[in-house]
């Protein structure tokens, strides 16, 4: 397919303002050769990946734009004609429209009855992850930092040391380091990268976790979760939900007050125990 845009080759050049690339006007992305650049967070590209099933449905050709770290993931998904790593430079690639992971929903005027929920998306690659306890324990993944440009979304690790205390639970660290004292709390095994991290969270009952990347992970890995909220959350997440119609699997768990995480704590651990007492593998994984 050939237009105005593919005969100009400086529409390429990543140094040319980005209005005079060769990006979605809003015109329709029918039989086109699409390119879907994943310029933000890795949470931000595992929540909006999803939208490339319908970027499949109407062009010629989908070729993905991606964090190196994602990329194992983002193999399993058959929607993707072409997946490249994510560089400062110029992607070695021909196409004749490229758009941002971000912008598909409003491509695609998703509204909350509309946008592509159906979990999971993504497919853990086959690694070797711990053996599960031998005893009939709820097998559990705690991530309590986030990224440092929002400190507010932390909790601190002797705030949340009450949840692994919760009788019948095998506790997992799902965090990149750990301290001392953390180490000491978590069975002593630590995935060394992030398709190790994946593959170990789709075999867990449950994904305890601050907003950060690894609520999208287990989001889209079908894994029941419980999002721990910050009470000024971002716009994903909406206002007062305890679900979110992004992840059929998510729960969500918000402050009442700015920094006041001891009553969510407490809302967690209650459940916790209801869940531990029950047996995991018949309960509802939502």
């Amino acid at each position: 397919m050939t237009d105005a845009a593919s005969e100009a080759p400086g529409l390429h050049d990543p140094a040319r303002p980005r209005h005079e690339q060769r990006i979605w006007d809003g015109t329709p992305l029918d039989a086109r050769r699409v390119l879907i650049r994943c310029y933000h967070g890795l949470g931000d590209t595992l929540q909006f990946i999803r939208y490339v099933s319908l970027v499949k449905e109407v062009a010629s050709r989908t070729a993905v734009w991606a964090q190196p770290a994602l990329l194992p993931l983002l193999r399993s998904m058959p929607a993707i004609d072409t997946l490249l790593p994510l560089h400062d430079g110029i992607v070695d690639l021909d196409f004749d429209v490229d758009v941002e992971v971000m912008e598909l929903p409003y491509v695609f005027r998703s509204t909350l009855a509309t946008l592509p929920a159906d979990v999971p998306y993504l497919r853990a690659p086959l690694m070797p992850v711990p053996r599960r306890a031998a005893s009939p324990q709820v097998q559990v993944g705690f991530a309590w930092q986030a990224g440092t440009w929002d400190h507010r979304r932390t909790i601190p690790f002797e705030s949340l040391r009450a949840l692994l205390d919760v009788r019948g639970l095998h506790p997992y660290a799902l965090q990149e380091t750990l301290s001392t004292t953390e180490a000491r709390a978590f069975p002593q095994w630590q995935p060394r990268s992030l398709a190790a991290v994946a593959a170990l969270v789709s075999t867990l009952d449950l994904v305890v976790t601050v907003d950060t990347m690894m609520a999208h992970l287990a989001g889209a890995l079908g894994v029941r979760t419980w999002l721990l909220l910050h009470a000024s959350a971002d716009w994903r997440w909406m206002r007062g939900r305890t679900d979110t119609p992004w992840y059929p699997t998510m729960r969500l768990y918000r402050q009442a007050r700015a920094g006041a995480w001891r009553d969510v704590i407490a809302r967690v651990q209650r459940d916790l125990v209801d869940l531990c007492q029950s047996n995991p593998l018949e309960a509802d994984r939502a």
